[in-house]
This record gives structure tokens, sequence and C-alpha cells, in this order.
């Protein structure tokens, strides 16, 4: 399930740990979280999924649901090889979802 659908109070903490109350199968809010540095990582200032630590040449780092589809995307100042910040985001419904209450990535 598309976590964004079933959650509430979705936020980014610390640049890279993403929160949330997610639904479980019963209805209720369940706290959760997942340390997206273990699987964003940053290619020459572009989000790469299954890579490591993103965060560590991020600026900026913030999250919002957007648009129609409701698409709930990450976006960051990324360094590049050159060290200049390039504007980088990620629709992270593309590899997490709810999984019973709980932040599960999908490979």
């Amino acid at each position: 399930m598309s976590f964004h659908l079933s959650a509430e109070d979705i936020e980014i903490q610390d640049n890279h740990l993403l929160v949330a109350k997610l639904r479980n199968e019963d209805g209720d809010l369940v706290d959760a979280e997942i340390d997206l540095n273990q699987h964003l990582g940053n290619n020459d200032g572009s989000f790469e999924w299954d890579g490591t630590d993103f965060s560590e040449t991020a600026d900026d780092v913030s999250f919002e649901i957007e648009g129609d589809g409701e698409v709930p995307v990450l976006r960051a100042k990324l360094k590049n090889g050159e060290g200049e910040d390039v504007d980088a985001d990620v629709n992270l419904s593309e590899r997490i979802i709810n999984d019973n209450g709980s932040f599960s990535y999908q490979a």
C-alpha cells in the first residue's frame, strides 16, 4: 500500500529519517520510522535508489505531498562531483510502502 495514502503527520527528521503515523490492518495509527540513508544515495547530484547516505551530501532536505496525484516527494540540494548544489527530487512511493503499520522498502 502506498504509505502516504494511509499516513498522518509525515515528516523528515535529521535530514534522513522518514517518520509518520501509519494505519495498520486494524485501522489503528502506529508510529513508524525508516532511515532513508539506508536506501537512497547521491549519484552526481541525483537521488539513487539502492544507494546509501544521501544526506551526507544534501542540504535543504524537505518532504511534501504534491500535485493532484498526491505524490510524496523528497527534495534536496545534492552535491555533484564538482561540489555544486543540484536540485533533486524523488517520489518516495516508488519504493517505500506501508506494511501493516510499518515502513517497508521494496527493492
